[in-house]
């Protein structure tokens, strides 16, 4: 049984008074019901973790300290390699081959992704996701000219000219 103190519960609340993210809110709350005296599936059903969950909690909360209890480690999308501005100045020069009615292709800007942050990336789907950020799309050239008659009319013209 982990234990934390009334004096701990008493530090706990009010460090989720300061936090904005829920899900550290809750683990905190865990941790503050704890010290107050509750046991594992009281709290459990105020804060609608599993019993056993909130016995790890407790216990990593009496490990390794509020701090590290606090956030999950994850970053979100602070893993980008490039600045907004830089993407977009990237971005522009096949923006301006497109409309010169150059193909562009995936590989291409992968390609130059990879030089311009200095990291050669194992698969595209990060190149997907930051084309996708910014609202790049996958366009794919008609096969036939949209202007093109139908089979039916140039066969009835060659009919006409060979005569």
């Amino acid at each position: 049984m982990y234990k934390i103190s009334k004096e701990e519960a008493k530090n706990i609340r009010q460090e989720m008074e300061k936090t904005t993210d829920s899900k550290a809110y809750a683990k905190l709350q865990a941790a503050a019901l704890r010290g107050e005296g509750f046991s594992n599936d009281q709290i459990a059903s105020i804060t609608g973790y599993n019993s056993n969950y909130v016995g790890e909690l407790c216990k990593q909360f009496v490990q390794d300290g509020m701090e590290k209890y606090k956030s999950d480690g994850r970053k979100g999308r602070n893993n980008r390699h490039m600045t907004e501005a830089e993407a977009m100045a990237f971005l522009e020069q096949f923006h301006e081959k497109a409309i010169k009615g150059h193909v562009v292709s995936l590989d291409e800007i992968a390609k130059a992704y990879d030089e311009a942050v200095g990291i050669k990336h194992k698969s595209l789907s990060s190149i997907y996701y930051f084309l996708h950020l910014y609202d790049w799309r996958k366009i794919i050239p008609k096969k036939q000219h949209p202007g093109k008659a139908s089979d039916e009319v140039i066969e009835a013209s060659k009919k006409l000219t060979l005569s």
